[in-house]
């Protein structure tokens, strides 16, 4: 069987999809998988168990520009990439118009079919076109994290019974953090970027945690992807460095393999509502994940998803410290702390 997944963006909807890739697997060892993605996102899913081949677009990109030369030659690039392969089932986990254009113009084997969601579930967008253009529309039930919802909807499509066991993927993260040694395996990463500035923790507040954790004898890493961020980063370093020189690191830019990559080796995260906070979860490390939004269930771990290892907070006035350091120390658990 070859399957198409349709899944395109954002980064953290991208990190949520990739349960229901590892599910086709249990449940379909001979299934070859194919994801189609934006292409920034496309590194990440390159490191995704089980997709066979991925089918970069730029959809955003070309939407500014459709009538372009560049546009209309990398188009039919993308279609030609597209069309490949014959699918026998062909699965839109966006539930988007654009989503939908995608499954529409993959090609189908002798019987395959196009799947796509009937309706919207909470707290997700959805959009009429993705039925209309399926062969099969699955009606899903209202109330459901996005990480159940994929998985539920690859299930129905394919017509098997879910494992049991949640499993994410990220394959190389465990050969990743065997093979590293040194100070970057007692390094925290501390997530404080994310798209939206309302989902932004006080950076006061970050600068308190900062010093908790590497009086703790953790490091803490920065990551930022903005000017913004970077000078977010050096700030909580600044506050750090003034008390324990040498115990903060602001990471250079990279692309998100490499990031990836880095975030395999940390001891823990801890981070707002952002696409790394979800890679954090997917590499299985100790994680706590920051919302004044009550949108945590919908995208933030659960107990009944990741376990104590990773912990969602919400507060509408952002979380408090104090709360934070106790659910890091319950996300530790008995990990052992640094000398």
């Amino acid at each position: 069987m070859k399957v198409l997944v349709v899944k395109l963006s954002s980064l953290g909807d991208v990190v949520h999809a990739m349960p229901a890739v590892q599910d086709i697997r249990a449940r379909l060892p001979k299934a070859r998988i194919d994801w189609v993605v934006e292409r920034a996102f496309a590194p990440l899913v390159e490191r995704c168990a089980g997709v066979e081949q991925v089918v970069e677009c730029e959809l955003r990109r070309w939407r500014h520009a459709p009538l372009a030369r560049q546009t209309r030659t990398e188009w039919r690039s993308f279609k030609a990439a597209l069309q490949a392969n014959e699918y026998d089932a062909v699965i839109d986990l966006q539930g988007l118009t654009k989503s939908a254009w995608i499954a529409w113009h993959a090609r189908l084997s002798p019987g395959g079919k196009r799947y796509a969601m009937a309706n919207r579930t909470d707290g997700s967008s959805y959009e009429a076109p993705t039925r209309w253009v399926a062969d099969v529309a699955l009606k899903m039930e209202p109330h459901l994290h996005a990480v159940q919802r994929s998985r539920e909807v690859c299930a129905m499509a394919l017509g098997y019974e879910l494992p049991s066991q949640l499993q994410w993927g990220l394959a190389q993260r465990a050969a990743l953090r065997r093979s590293m040694s040194g100070p970057t395996r007692a390094q925290v990463v501390l997530v404080h970027g994310t798209s939206r500035d309302d989902k932004l923790w006080p950076v006061e507040r970050w600068k308190e945690l900062a010093s908790r954790i590497t009086a703790s004898g953790y490091s803490i890493g920065l990551p930022h992807g903005s000017a913004e961020e970077l000078e977010r980063s050096k700030q909580i370093a600044a506050a750090v460095e003034a008390e324990r020189p040498g115990m903060s690191s602001i990471w250079p830019r990279m692309g998100l393999d490499l990031l990836t990559d880095r975030m395999a080796r940390m001891a823990g995260a801890i981070g707002v509502d952002s696409g790394l906070s979800h890679i954090a979860v997917a590499l299985d490390l100790p994680h706590v994940q920051l919302y004044n939004f009550d949108t945590a269930w919908r995208t933030g771990p659960s107990l009944a998803m990741c376990g104590e290892r990773q912990v969602s907070l919400f507060d509408p006035q952002g979380p408090s410290v104090d709360a934070v350091w106790e659910a890091w120390r319950t996300a530790l658990g008995s990990q052992q702390r640094p000398t």
